[in-house]
């Protein structure tokens, strides 16, 4: 199961595919937070967002079972920065679904800087440190 969940079988790791989701989803809402008449558009993102980072968390929880001491210390910051964020998105939710627009757009741009803090930390533990790359034949 480890092996699927890492993308073994594809030849390359799934995460980096899967948070794609919640990261395009939470991107697009902040773009249209700023385009009227998009409200509905933007729960609608958010909530698909969130909806997204179950598989993408079980990806990079499997992802980081296998990784050395020093990377998985980074992993974990990275994943703290995923809970906060995902914190700030669900508040985002509520606050747009209670028709609070305001507060639901500045708890998206505070998980968006929570998503930008740990795309920087998986970016660097993934290609930095090349975890998940393979070796060229």
């Amino acid at each position: 199961m480890r092996d699927l969940l890492r993308g073994r079988p594809l030849g390359h790791p799934v995460h980096p595919v899967l948070v794609q989701v919640p990261i395009g989803c939470w991107l697009s809402a902040s773009v249209l937070d700023f385009v009227p008449g998009t409200h509905h558009a933007t729960v609608v993102l958010t909530a698909v967002g969130l909806v997204g980072v179950a598989p993408a968390a079980v990806t990079g929880w499997a992802d980081w079972a296998d990784l050395p001491p020093e990377q998985a210390r980074i992993g974990l910051v990275h994943a703290a920065s995923n809970v906060a964020a995902v914190a700030c998105y669900t508040a985002s939710l509520a606050a747009r679904l209670r028709g609070r627009s305001a507060r639901g757009r500045l708890w998206a741009l505070s998980g968006m800087a929570a998503v930008a803090v740990s795309g920087a930390l998986g970016g660097h533990v993934a290609y930095r440190r090349a975890v998940g790359a393979h070796a060229a034949a």
